[in-house]
C-alpha cells in the first residue's frame, strides 16, 4: 500500500508523518512537494502534515490551498480516496472546501503547546474504528488558530451525520472551538481534519501511543479496498 505525505513551504511535521508510515507500520510512503501537479501512481492515503504552511500569511492554510497538488487531492478524495489533514493540514482542508468551516485564532489569543484530553466522539469512520466510542486519549496540540468555527446549521448537520470524530474534553479545550470539536469528517466520511497530532502520540515513550490507531485504522479501511 503507497501513502503520500505532502510537503509545503513551512511544513514541519511531514517528517514525524513519514516515520510514522514507514517506519511503524512499514508502508511504502512518498513525500510529495505542493508544486506536483499530480499523486503518486497508486496511493491509497493522502496525509497533509502539520507545520505554518507559506508561514501562515494571510490565514493559516489559505495560500497552500492554491498550491499544484490539491487540484489533484481534490480529485482523489472526490474519488473516495482516504485524506488525513493534520493542524495546518485541516486549516488546509477548511480553505480548500474539502471539509465545512473555519478555523480562528485561539480564544487565548496564544500559541497552545501540550497534551490534552480528547474524546473519540464516532468511531464509524474509515480513521476511528479502532478506538471504542466516546474513548478517552491523550494526543498534544500545537497551533496558534485552532478554534473550529462553523454557522448553527453546519454544526447541527455535523452532530445529525455523527460526523464530528473528535472532541476537546470539556474542561480541556485548548482553543474555545465550538463544541469543543478537534476534529470532524467530509460527509462522505473519507476525509479527516483535526488539530490534535496523532503522529506525535505514536509511542508511549512520547507519553502516549493513543494516535497510532487513527493510522492503522484508515491503513486497514484502505486495504480492505484494494483489489
Amino acid at each position: 500500500m503507497k501513502v503520500a505525505v505532502i510537503t509545503f513551504p513551512g511544513s514541519n511535521c511531514d517528517s514525524d508523518a513519514i516515520s510514522v508510515m514507514r517506519v511503524m507500520l512499514g508502508l511504502d510512503t512518498k513525500a510529495v512537494w505542493h508544486k506536483e501537479a499530480r499523486l503518486p501512481d497508486q496511493v491509497r492515503l493522502v496525509i497533509i502534515p502539520g507545520g505554518f504552511s507559506y508561514g501562515d500569511a494571510l490565514r493559516s492554510g489559505a495560500i497552500a490551498r492554491f498550491s499544484p497538488i490539491m487540484a489533484d487531492i481534490k480529485r482523489f478524495a472526490d474519488a473516495g480516496g482516504l485524506v488525513i489533514g493534520i493542524c495546518n493540514g485541516f486549516q488546509i482542508l477548511l480553505e480548500s472546501g474539502l471539509l465545512p468551516g473555519a478555523m480562528l485564532q485561539n480564544a487565548s489569543q496564544k500559541f497552545v503547546c501540550r497534551m490534552v484530553q480528547v474524546e473519540a466522539v464516532s468511531n464509524t469512520t474509515p480513521f476511528t474504528s479502532d478506538y471504542q466510542r466516546h474513548e478517552w486519549l491523550r494526543i498534544p496540540v500545537a497551533h496558534h488558530e485552532g478554534r473550529y468555527h462553523a454557522d448553527e446549521e453546519t454544526y447541527r448537520q455535523l452532530q445529525r451525520d455523527d460526523r464530528i470524530a473528535f472532541r476537546y474534553g470539556c474542561r480541556d479545550n485548548p482553543n474555545g472551538s465550538l463544541g469543543d470539536v478537534a476534529g470532524i469528517v467530509n460527509a462522505q466520511r473519507n476525509v479527516l481534519g483535526m488539530m490534535p497530532h496523532p503522529e506525535r502520540a505514536v509511542e508511549s515513550l512520547l507519553g502516549s501511543d493513543d494516535g497510532l490507531r487513527l493510522f492503522r485504522s484508515a491503513v486497514r479501511f484502505a486495504k480492505s479496498r484494494e483489489g
